[in-house]
């Protein structure tokens, strides 16, 4: 090799040097500045902070705009630097994952044609080799300048649908909005498993305000719309509100910390790991008030069973009557279900539902072991429940909880009523390993009084005394529903006291294994939806 070849050599490396350095951070002060003084970080600094140090790698970092209207057809890459999508495979917590970052300094954050060819590279490694995808969306969806051409359009520029719900239960996928995400970024999020926004930033919905108001006539704020307040708290569609960008990639984080890479792969264990405070635990045998007609923190029972400072909410603003989230016990992950007394009384209503039996079929996907804890009076009746769809929601989480294949243990705190009871898998109503009840629990078709009141009326109303005939009934019914005789007919495994729960949840759990029925032979069960 001569010295002219050396240097054609160094030439060119130098000129794919400085075309990365053109398209980087770096490169692009102005635009850097203007993302920071919007309260955001960029597109490569959110990877950086989510990854581990020196691990993430770009795919696609030289991409250039693949124009086919008129308007744009002399875009170069300048005009839209990586394409405004960056894309690569990083480690968080030392496993490889798929990421995906939009960049609201290209041209909004849209997704041109190139973009999502890069998009489709990196959910194809994703699926293939089993890797988290986590997409931070920070965008107006797709690019509309390059979105009026049938031709690459129809050959499936839309179809991203169709690989999410491929990987879906094979890897975690995450959407989180730290920015605007109206449109493709919504659609996105419908189908991964953790969504969170940051607030005040983030917007999410089918449509922006723009549209809405040509096709409807109704003018509201981006915020109004589609805000983190709106999504987390009345619709539901995410799962957390995180104050900044920061945050939100460590709520990301703690969120993949308790699954598995994939379907295949075991939930990870954590070996340092402490027991909950001796306070926690003792405080399991007070936090439950002497009358049942009172609330109580669910909270502090939950604190009491698990590992110490390991419960991570979802959704803990929406449904608030059912609390659902992720923990550790004796380092192994699990997924908790619980009933919350101090909303609704902890009556499942639609919104419960949906949000439970989700919730259960994501940990069933990944493997984590369910546990229950019941304190349910029953389905929400009246009719603005009934025009909810009630009878048909409250299906969902019986039916997630029967499909699941992983080891379930089931706790009743108070109330075991009706449904709800079923609902929350009580009893016999699906396969636990284990099924306990507090002293505390009564276990009945319905509230002790409400069924005195509409079975006896009649009797109570001929009564010398109605009111003393009345209590003397809810009385005796009383001593029927409680915790000893639930266990007479076996329904359940145990009366236990409160201070026992963690350690018969453990071995229950370290004594289990998946387990999967082979029969009747069919496809799958029909989703109540």
């Amino acid at each position: 090799m001569t010295a002219r070849d050396d240097r054609d050599i160094e030439d060119l490396i130098e000129q794919v040097r400085a075309a990365k350095a053109a398209v980087a951070d770096a490169g692009r002060e102005a635009a850097v500045a203007s993302q920071h003084e919007a309260g955001k970080l960029t597109a490569r600094e959110r990877i950086d902070y989510l990854c581990d140090e020196g691990t993430f790698d770009e795919l696609g970092q030289l991409a250039s705009p693949a124009p086919t209207t008129p308007e744009t057809v002399d875009w170069e890459r300048e005009d839209a630097p990586a394409d405004g999508v960056v894309t690569g495979i990083g480690d968080v917590d030392g496993r490889p994952v798929a990421l995906i970052a939009t960049d609201f300094t290209v041209k909004g954050g849209s997704i041109g044609h190139t973009g999502g060819r890069k998009m489709d590279r990196v959910s194809d490694l994703a699926l293939e080799r089993g890797y988290p995808l986590v997409m931070l969306h920070d965008g107006g969806g797709h690019r509309i300048q390059e979105g009026l051409d049938a031709r690459p359009f129809a050959r499936g520029d839309a179809g991203f649908a169709n690989k999410q719900e491929t990987m879906s239960g094979w890897v975690p996928q995450v959407s989180a909005m730290m920015g605007p995400g109206f449109a493709a970024a919504t659609n996105f999020a419908a189908l991964s498993d953790f969504v969170p926004m940051v607030e005040g930033t983030s917007t999410m919905g089918v449509a922006g305000p723009s549209l809405v108001e040509a096709a409807l006539g109704v003018d509201m704020t981006k915020q109004e719309l589609g805000g983190a307040g709106v999504q987390t708290t009345e619709t539901g569609m995410a799962d957390l509100a995180c104050e900044s960008d920061e945050d939100c990639l460590d709520a990301i984080e703690s969120f993949l910390s308790y699954l598995p890479r994939n379907a295949e792969a075991s939930p990870p264990t954590v070996e340092d790991w402490d027991p909950p405070s001796d306070a926690a635990v003792d405080g399991l045998t007070e936090v439950m008030p002497a009358d049942r007609t009172k609330g109580y923190d669910i909270y502090e029972i939950v604190t009491g069973i698990v590992d110490r400072d390991s419960f991570f909410e979802l959704k803990p603003t929406y449904g608030r009557n059912i609390v659902t989230g992720f923990a550790r016990m004796a380092g192994r992950p699990v997924g908790v279900v619980a009933n919350n007394p101090r909303s609704k009384a902890g009556t499942i209503d639609t919104a419960a539902s949906d949000k439970a039996s989700h919730f259960v079929s994501m940990c069933d996907a990944f493997g984590l072991p369910i546990v229950t804890l019941v304190d349910v009076p029953g389905i929400l009746p009246g009719p603005d429940s009934e025009q909810d769809g009630i009878a048909r929601h409250c299906a969902k989480l019986p039916f997630e909880l029967n499909r699941a294949t992983v080891p379930k243990c089931n706790v009743v705190l108070r109330r075991g009523y009706g449904f709800g009871y079923v609902a929350m898998g009580g009893g016999r109503s699906t396969d636990n390993d284990l099924t306990v009840v507090w002293p505390t629990a009564e276990l009945a078709a319905m509230g002790i009084e409400g069924a005195v009141d509409i079975a006896y009326r009649r009797k109570i109303q001929e009564a010398d005394d109605p009111e003393a005939a009345r209590e003397a009934m809810i009385a005796e019914f009383t001593d029927r529903t409680n915790a000893i005789r639930a266990t007479e007919h076996v329904g359940v495994d145990e009366v236990i006291e409160p201070d026992e729960t963690r350690g018969r949840i453990v071995r229950a759990l370290e004594r289990a294994e998946d387990h999967a029925d082979d029969w009747p032979p069919k496809k799958h069960s029909i989703n109540p939806i």
